[in-house]
């Protein structure tokens, strides 16, 4: 996959048959598609509840979707060449991975999306975690508009629940800004969604 290009048939394969599986098994509603913006990059930044999110994200927007996953995932087998050719890029957890962060500059520069979770990682709770730095800093040194998404019941899918996704209005992000900055907006995009 060549970085913040174009998508493969593969994707958009995926991007079909996710979009009408969460439809016609879990009664999925998506709203609030007019708060993502159009000619620019932007970040999409849902809750955490399932390794489901990031395509269940994606899978109700017109633009295509580029997203970090764990190192580790890119290692299994099958899972590994399937996830290289549907917009995923490796990130190595509990370090600064500079080559992650400069693959998430590329695709804001060719004015595409990106997935960042503003918890960094997943709930096994349910409820929101603590906000992490890593969207605030990209969405202020790149300044792109992030757009926080609560995705409901991605952790009950045994459970058959009804799933729903709402994208919420864009933050933008300070043009002057220093770092204690980062974790701020962070935590604004999690306020948001606990209020979607």
């Amino acid at each position: 996959m060549q970085i913040g290009k174009r998508s493969s048939f593969l994707y958009y394969l995926g991007k079909f048959v996710f979009k009408w599986m969460f439809i016609l098994i879990y009664r999925c509603k998506a709203s609030g598609q007019g708060n993502i913006p159009e000619n620019t990059g932007f970040i999409i930044a849902p809750n955490h509840l399932s390794f489901f999110d990031p395509p269940l994200a994606g899978c109700f927007m017109k633009q295509d979707l580029f997203f970090m996953a764990k190192q580790e995932l890119f290692d299994v087998p099958v899972l590994g060449f399937l996830i290289k050719r549907t917009n995923a890029f490796p990130v190595k957890r509990g370090a600064q991975d500079m080559s992650a962060f400069r693959n998430a500059f590329t695709i804001l520069e060719n004015k595409k999306a990106l997935l960042m979770f503003p918890e960094g990682t997943r709930s096994k709770t349910g409820q929101l975690g603590k906000a992490r730095a890593g969207v605030g800093m990209v969405a202020c040194n790149c300044q792109v508009p992030i757009v926080p998404v609560k995705i409901v019941n991605t952790n009950n899918m045994k459970k058959f629940k009804k799933i729903e996704v709402k994208y919420g209005k864009p933050i933008y992000p300070p043009k002057e800004h220093v770092k204690e900055d980062y974790l701020k907006i962070a935590q604004q995009v999690l306020d948001e969604i606990k209020n979607l």
